[in-house]
């Protein structure tokens, strides 16, 4: 099942999201069932992670590396994962989180603008 979901910065900046449960449905579940949270944002390269997420998840067909726009949480750390591009680690031309993470979904409409004003801001994530 899809969702659609908006990850509204502090400076009113929405980023918007499409969720999937195909590949992590028991995340995918989990993250719509704690909607709406707010979190605080981080920029690690081209990728915004956030502080601890509500949601609670061991690894569920977990990845590294991941793909463009993909938006994904990662167990380790509780946080939710929105990747632009690639972070500071990993081969030229990969996306590599931290470790490995659950997929939920894509970017729509992706603006790498966005990381010069989501570092050290908080955001809020709805349903739509």
């Amino acid at each position: 099942m899809k969702y659609l979901v908006n990850v509204t910065i502090q400076n009113d900046k929405v980023i918007p999201l499409e969720l999937d449960d195909v590949h992590s449905p028991k995340t995918v579940s989990q993250f719509i069932e704690k909607l709406p949270f707010t979190v605080d944002l981080n920029v690690w390269g081209d990728e915004i992670y956030t502080s601890e997420s509500p949601i609670s998840q061991p690894e569920e067909n977990a990845k590294t590396p991941v793909e463009l726009n993909d938006v994904a949480y990662w167990p380790q750390g509780k946080a939710i994962c929105l990747f632009f591009g690639p972070t500071p680690i990993g081969e030229p031309g990969q996306i590599t989180p931290a470790s490995p993470v659950n997929i939920l979904g894509k970017i729509i409409s992706p603006d790498k603008a966005i990381l010069n004003d989501a570092d050290g801001t908080s955001a809020i994530f709805t349903l739509i």
